[in-house]
């Protein structure tokens, strides 16, 4: 029982931790003594230093993998395939927490309540990435979605960000009905919702040639609840208005975290289903539609945040090319190209949120920024190039490894589609660069001195960046390992 207890150790910190983090905010924030911006700072370091005690507890639970058989029959599953996602899902709440330091006193939110905010999504995702029945999968997303919806509006003085949260609200209800439908249908169709269950009764669906359209209805309305989520296409239409009302940490957060846990989560749906064939195909479709429309609908953006949107819409392309595969390299593909996309992300956005705070919103703003801060613009042009694929960089190796596992299962459409709006969506990338180095703008902008916070995790995310082609292979190791014990 103490092993089981510890096991989930992780999940039930994180629950604790952001329950202290609003009490400990809702005392000190009527003391004058401790208001704005010591308030915030103290939650901000708190929460890093849970992220870091939950990662402790991740290393501590690892070992316990001999216990897994008293998780086959509940609703959660543990593997090295789960710590992976749930580690890269915590790494990306701690880039978004040092992103809300500086960035919060500028603008001049003293609300310490967007920082525990991001903590409680978070805590809903490790239980989805370990979620091995349909009902957990649909219990662990709901309350995922309704902090997204608060935190996309968390910016009150904005109409902006107001209007972002409506919008997510209102769009955000029709995925998760489909979702619930679905799994409603599954259920219906073959009364089971565990995995396990699923795998053997739809194996046999799938060898006695049954057509049963309830099935085959609730295996398309999850592809769509999920493919909504991540800002596929053809359901994407709500991904740059709500990228460009939140604040630029929260939207740093809606770009990384919600593709981690749902590609977690589907992936093992269709492994453990036994119905991949089908997902399969519909991936693929949506995987082009999402790369070329990600490319070419970046290049008419006048704003600095939207071609950031659209880039993470063809970035969803990409990554699904890995899933489509349905094979092991596919997986281990899948695993790099969200990886090396969360630590990207978090450079970008790390970089546009230190830019807004002089009022830095449109494109042409950035003319002459490598004469006034080189730094900062030769950073931004390499996170550029590495998101356009431009070798050494890892977003180079990242799509190579996903083509490369696209032609390896026989996918010789979707790679060569990938490589053509690859190609076409380095013209809005080099655009930047090319603003940032060679325009002059009409109006000068004295830039402020980026924070300590940024620049570590900036100087942290770029040395991968930049480094990562001269010894790949511990990356490459570790997620082959995960691919194979998603197998297992």
């Amino acid at each position: 029982m103490f092993n089981l207890f510890l096991a989930v150790s992780p999940e039930i910190f994180i629950i604790n931790a952001t329950s202290i983090l609003l009490i400990h905010g809702v005392v000190f924030s009527t003391s004058k003594k401790y208001d704005y911006p010591p308030l915030v700072s103290n939650v901000g370091w708190l929460g890093l230093l849970s992220v870091l005690i939950t990662l402790l507890l991740l290393a501590a639970g690892a070992p316990l993998l001999t216990i897994a058989h008293l998780f086959r029959n509940n609703f959660f599953k543990r593997d090295n395939y789960t710590y992976f996602y749930q580690i890269l899902i915590l790494l990306s709440m701690a880039g978004t927490i040092s992103m809300c330091f500086d960035s919060f006193e500028q603008e001049r939110s003293d609300a310490f309540e967007y920082i525990v905010l991001i903590p409680l999504p978070t805590r809903s995702m490790l239980f989805m990435i370990s979620a091995h029945d349909s009902i957990a999968m649909y219990l662990a997303i709901e309350p995922q979605s309704l902090c997204f919806y608060v935190i996309a509006a968390s910016k009150r003085k904005s109409e902006f960000s107001t209007e972002a949260g409506s919008k997510y609200l209102i769009l955000g209800a029709f995925p998760s009905g489909i979702l619930l439908f679905g799994c409603s249908m599954i259920y219906g169709s073959t009364g089971a919702t565990h995995f396990d269950q699923l795998a053997k009764i739809l194996t046999g669906y799938e060898i006695t040639g049954a057509r049963s359209s309830g099935i085959f209805m609730g295996i398309l309305s999850i592809a769509v609840g999920f493919l909504f989520k991540i800002t596929a296409v053809p359901f994407h239409m709500w991904a740059p208005d709500i990228y460009e009302g939140s604040p630029t940490p929260v939207t740093a957060f809606l770009s990384i975290a919600p593709k981690i846990s749902i590609s977690a989560n589907i992936s093992r749906v269709s492994i453990y289903g036994s119905y991949g064939a089908t997902l399969q195909q519909i991936f693929f479709f949506c995987s082009i539609a999402s790369m070329i429309l990600g490319a070419l609908a970046a290049m008419a953006q006048t704003k600095v945040k939207r071609p950031l949107a659209h880039s993470s819409i063809g970035h969803v392309g990409y990554i699904r090319t890995g899933f489509s595969c349905g094979t092991i390299e596919g997986i281990q593909s899948l695993l790099i190209g969200l990886f090396i996309y969360a630590l990207m992300t978090i450079d970008a956005f790390a970089i546009v949120s230190a830019l807004r705070q002089t009022r830095v919103k449109y494109i042409a703003d950035l003319g002459a920024l490598a004469k006034t801060n080189p730094i900062s613009a030769i950073t931004f042009s390499i996170t550029m190039f590495s998101y356009a694929g431009i070798p050494p960089l890892a977003g180079f190796c990242s799509k190579f490894y996903l083509f490369f596992a696209a032609l390896g299962c026989g996918a010789y459409f979707l790679a060569p589609v990938g490589v053509v709006t690859s190609v076409i969506g380095r013209f809005y990338y080099i655009r930047l660069a090319k603003r940032m180095f060679f325009d002059t703008p009409r109006t000068w902008i004295l830039y402020e001195p980026m924070d300590r916070n940024k620049s570590l995790l900036l100087a942290m995310t770029s040395s991968f960046i930049t480094s990562f082609f001269l010894y790949p292979s511990p990356l490459f190791s570790v997620t082959h390992q995960m691919a194979l014990s998603s197998y297992l």
